[in-house]
């Protein structure tokens, strides 16, 4: 069965982006190393530490299907077709585009929502994980229930404002374990088991 996890780079003020959705300091990480690692999704490359490049190399290794909101996937112009990851990305959205971007990446727009994306995600996916890359659905899949984990690469800078990981939660506390920790520079790698 495929685990549900909620991934983001996030200020430790908790903001994901700035009010005007650039995420500007928060993906520094991807540059400040000596270690290559390239996306097979689009064959962009990182220059990231050693330590952050286990942390990516064991992401893309795991990852059977990626989830996100309509927000997101205007934002980047549907990756130009072809999504950094190489999975098939499921968009939230209330409306299909009337076009799409061809590319390598399988685009599936769900109209249906959050626990239809997810239930579609994890039959595409199998055995392998499902990630949720956007902040608001990532919220609405912990109120239902169906986060198993939350991934945050933390990045030493304050934003002071912005688009919050997760806010207005419809049920809290939420309790999660104790965090499995990867450093690298410029970046703490934790990984959160949420509390059943």
């Amino acid at each position: 069965m495929s685990l549900i996890v909620a991934d983001m780079s996030m200020s430790v003020d908790g903001f994901i982006a700035g009010l005007d959705d650039a995420v500007g300091p928060l993906f520094e990480w991807y540059a400040n190393g000596e270690v290559g690692f390239r996306f097979p999704g689009d064959g962009r490359q990182a220059l990231v530490t050693e330590a952050s490049a286990g942390h990516l190399a064991e992401m893309v290794a795991r990852l059977g299907a990626l989830i996100c909101g309509r927000r997101l996937y205007d934002r980047t112009g549907g990756w130009g077709g072809s999504h950094p990851a190489g999975v098939p990305v499921f968009v939230v959205t209330h409306e299909a585009p009337e076009t799409a971007p061809q590319g390598a990446t399988p685009l599936h727009f769900v109209t249906d929502g959050v626990p239809s994306a997810v239930a579609q995600a994890t039959t595409v996916a199998g055995e392998r994980m499902v990630v949720v890359a956007s902040p608001t659905i990532a919220q609405q899949c912990l109120d239902a229930g169906l986060l198993d984990a939350i991934q945050v690469s933390l990045v030493p800078v304050l934003l002071g404002a912005g688009i919050p990981f997760f806010q207005n939660l419809q049920r809290s506390p939420v309790m999660l374990e104790d965090p499995e920790v990867i450093e690298g520079r410029r970046v703490t790698h934790l990984r959160y088991r949420v509390r059943r």
